[in-house]
Parts: structure tokens; sequence; C-alpha cells
């Protein structure tokens, strides 16, 4: 039997081990992304294939598959579901507390995990560039809110009309991330993101909440 500093060794080892792997895969999503950015900056969208952005990054086209969807989401930087991810939307169906704040506690973390701001000017040009992109930009963006509409639906439960309030706190959390994007890409605050959008929800609650009559 291991003793506990030796199970702890272990578990560390592990841990140590799991978070360089998934640097190693942030950094080569990362590598991806930049060079279809640039090919597509160089010779258009259709100007390259799969192959020869696998070949300009030094990995093969199955690889290029375990990352990415399509060349589409190469140039947007949106990779298929990673393991960090997928732990903070377990915590979320998991966890207890109020469904907005928990809701807003994931975007939160995705964003941290992610930072779409870091980058955000490049893909703006490539969208300027190939307009035709931005279809398939909002087609993505669409089928996130669905997989996001399923995580408050194991959460909750289907009965009744759980799927339009699951509905209804996707768009409305997504459009107070809007909110906050203009603010942090256009007006350049310096403010963190969990900040802007923590203030713009109690805001919303504000306005939401039932009016206070006077008698």
């Amino acid at each position: 039997m291991h003793s506990k500093l030796e199970s702890a060794n272990l578990h560390s080892m592990s841990t140590s081990a799991e978070s360089s792997r998934e640097q190693r895969k942030r950094a080569t999503t990362r590598a991806l992304t930049e060079t279809a950015r640039r090919l597509t900056t160089e010779r258009g969208f259709a100007g390259f294939t799969i192959e020869e952005l696998c070949a300009e990054v030094g990995v093969s086209r199955r690889t290029f598959f375990n990352y990415f969807e399509s060349k589409e989401n190469a140039v947007f930087g949106f990779a298929v579901i990673d393991s960090g991810q997928e732990r903070l939307e377990e915590d979320f169906i998991a966890a207890k507390g109020d469904l907005v704040d928990d809701f807003v506690a994931l975007t939160i973390a995705r964003f941290a995990l992610f930072d779409p701001i870091e980058h955000a000017a490049e893909l703006f040009a490539v969208i300027e560039q190939e307009p035709r992109l931005l279809k398939a930009a909002f087609e993505q963006q669409e089928k996130h809110e669905r997989r996001d509409i399923g995580l408050i639906l194991r959460r909750t439960g289907d009965a009744g009309d759980a799927e339009l309030r699951a509905e209804v706190l996707v768009q409305s959390v997504g459009a107070l991330v809007r909110l906050c994007m203009e603010q942090l890409l256009h007006h350049h605050s310096t403010e963190p993101f969990a900040e802007l959008i923590t203030r713009r929800l109690q805001l919303a609650r504000e306005l939401y909440a039932p009016s206070q009559k006077a008698h």
C-alpha cells in the first residue's frame, strides 16, 4: 500500500503531467491558429489547404482534427473542447449556488482560460479581409450557445419551461459578454473582465427586479 505521502506525490506528478500535456496542447492550438490567420492574410482563405497549414506548423492532418473541426475554426481559434474547459463545465453542473451567478462564474473562468482579447485584433483583420468567414463565425457561436443550453439543462433538468429559461439565460449573459468585449476592445478599459461583467449583471438584475410602488 502507498503511504499518504506517496499517494500525494503520485497525485502531484499526475497533475503536473496533465498540466504539461494541456500546456503543449494549447501551444499547438495557438500555433495552428496563428499560422492559419497569417496564411489567410497572405493568400486568402481559399489560398491554402489544411495539409499546407499542418506542414507549416509541423503536425499531421490527423493531429489537426484533434484540435479543430475545420479550417474556419482554426482561423477563429475555436478549438475542440479541452479537458480544462470540460472540468469547468462539470463543476458548473455539480454546483448548488444561484444558477445565474454560477453560469457567470463559468463564463469568467472560460474567459481567463482562453483570453479572447489578446489576439482579437488579428481575428478582426482576417474577417475584414474575408467577410464570408462571418457566416461560419455566427454558426459556431450558435453551436456554443446550444452547448451551454445543454449544460444548464443537465444541471436543472428539462421539465416545464426549463429549456426556454436556459435559452434566456444564455442569450442574456451573451449580451453582457458582448458589452464587456466592446468596453475592453474599443474603449480600452483596464478593468478586468470579471469586474465588468459582474457590474453589468448587477445592473441587469436591478432593471428586471419588480418595481417598488410607493404607497
